[in-house]
């Protein structure tokens, strides 16, 4: 794996991470609605995935934390440094930060068609619960769900 610093996500990061997000998803989030998540959401918790030799931000993930349960938002890696356990770290941070916030359950919605993505999330114990039909414009979702034990993620 590479020399990683997982951290907070700040304003400061939404450049690049406009970059990834567009180059990951055939509808990308807009820069306002990350602005609106990290400004006025206060359940949302976001982090980047920064090379340590220079801080460029190589991934990002984010999750809404209330009520007992973690909803994971969003999830992406830059295509040139995918494979590289970049995912794995952010979905691990978001995991521990979920469970040290009181969440006995992460859930999240992946579409069909991503088979990285949901080995990812089944490496971590993620279970398909259902099916969100038309969630994406042109895709359902499959709806994947972890409970934690009472020591955690």
């Amino acid at each position: 794996m590479l020399p990683l610093e997982i951290r907070k996500m700040t304003m400061e990061d939404l450049e690049q991470v406009m970059e990834i997000e567009h180059s990951s998803f055939p509808y990308p989030w807009s820069r306002a609605s990350f602005e609106k998540e990290l400004r006025h959401n206060g359940y949302a918790c976001y982090f980047v995935a920064g090379l340590s030799k220079n801080g460029q931000v190589v991934g990002y993930a984010g999750s809404w934390i209330l009520f007992g349960e973690a909803h994971i938002t969003t999830l992406a890696v830059h295509p040139s440094y995918r494979r590289a356990g970049i995912g794995s770290a952010l979905l691990n941070s978001l995991m521990e930060t979920a469970c040290s916030l009181g969440a006995c359950q992460v859930f999240l919605e992946v579409r069909d068609s991503n088979g990285a993505a949901r080995t990812l999330y089944e490496k971590f114990g993620f279970k398909i619960k259902g099916v969100r039909k038309k969630y994406y414009l042109d895709e359902d979702a499959l709806v994947m769900t972890r409970d934690f034990s009472p020591a955690g993620p």
